[in-house]
């Protein structure tokens, strides 16, 4: 395992639920596109991880790598995946298709475009129910209706029957919840599940999906770009940047005691600071893929810029228990 990967040890939660070691997902038909590049990390049971990162990051990709749903012409190029020490990349395809639903759970972050709208909501929670054979078609009715009631739909009887159409933005993420937890897995993937909720319905987003963590006894991969919504929700989290994992510790350890340029440059653009002041950009750009430099991904953007930041891409070093960093400011010879 990496180091990247033994550095969770410490950490929070239980034993290990997901190990993602070496992960790496290129698109083209030479793979000449990286958009995950040899990352590792571990979803403890019963905790929420983070995985933070900006738009075209790669932190959607590293979703569908775990699910094995990166379609062609992207693939996975190497890494091992393992849940509970079952290596999923190693399985077929039938036995990823019991795994898929029945152990890990995926929500997508926009249900109006995950959910079919020919089909009633209520139909398309027990089609997960039927497809693991959890229930018979004769109890499918009043199963989906539990869970339909379980993430707070009011009137969840009448509800079954409308259509994606018929219900709010919040309603709809609800639904997806609902499907994602029909077969009761270990782990939910949560992909930015509310991106497109206003602040109160975002709350109420966040808060069922506490509740549910605990009464399922759930482990959860929450992948956003607020990281005010994971100082609200995680117990560890990744930062992520140009398909690098760049910094992971506890939240503690992220928003108390930085390491890494990019996440201290994230943490200093949220707002709260003095009134009346300019908020903080990071500079430049992320580099689109196929056009990282050789070093460093973030150097181009770096106020610690270094000559050796531009010769290649720095390893992961361990600056704390269960915290880690890609720099080389840390790596024994730089600032600590």
């Amino acid at each position: 395992m990496t180091a990247a990967a033994s550095a969770d040890a410490p950490a929070r939660g239980g034993s290990a639920l997901l190990e993602v070691d070496g992960l790496t997902t290129v698109f083209g038909a030479e793979g000449e596109l990286t958009a995950v590049d040899d990352i590792s990390f571990t979803v403890r049971a019963g905790e929420t991880l983070g995985l933070v990162g900006e738009s075209g990051s790669g932190k959607s990709v590293t979703a569908l790598s775990i699910m094995r749903l990166v379609e062609s012409p992207g693939r996975i190029a190497a890494g091992t995946i393992r849940l509970r020490g079952r290596n999923l990349r190693a399985i077929s395809e039938r036995e990823m298709r019991e795994v898929r639903g029945g152990e890990i759970a995926l929500i997508f972050q926009e249900p109006m475009t995950a959910l079919n709208p020919v089909f009633s909501v209520g139909s398309q929670v027990a089609e997960a129910l039927l497809v693991h054979k959890r229930v018979d078609r004769r109890g499918v009715r009043d199963a989906v209706v539990e869970l339909l009631e379980s993430v707070r739909i009011p009137d969840p009887g009448l509800r079954y029957d409308d259509y994606p159409h018929q219900l709010s933005g919040g309603l709809r993420q609800r639904v997806m919840i609902a499907m994602g937890l029909a077969c009761r897995p270990a782990l939910l993937i949560a992909d930015e599940p509310t991106t497109a909720l206003d602040a109160t319905l975002q709350a109420q987003i966040l808060d069922l999906l506490g509740d549910l963590k605990e009464r399922f006894a759930l482990s959860v991969l929450l992948i956003t770009h607020d990281l005010g919504v994971m100082a609200e929700t995680a117990d560890r989290v990744a930062i992520m940047y140009a398909g690098r994992i760049v910094e992971q510790g506890t939240v503690r350890d992220i928003f108390r005691r930085p390491k890494h340029p990019y996440t201290r440059g994230l943490l200093a653009s949220l707002p709260g600071g003095t009134p009346g002041a300019r908020l903080k950009a990071i500079e430049g750009t992320v580099p689109r893929l196929g056009q990282l430099p050789p070093g460093c991904a973030f150097a181009p953007r770096c106020p610690d810029r270094m000559a050796r930041c531009d010769e290649a891409p720095p390893a992961v070093a361990p600056v704390a228990p269960g915290h880690d960093v890609r720099c080389y400011l840390h790596d024994g010879e730089g600032a600590g």
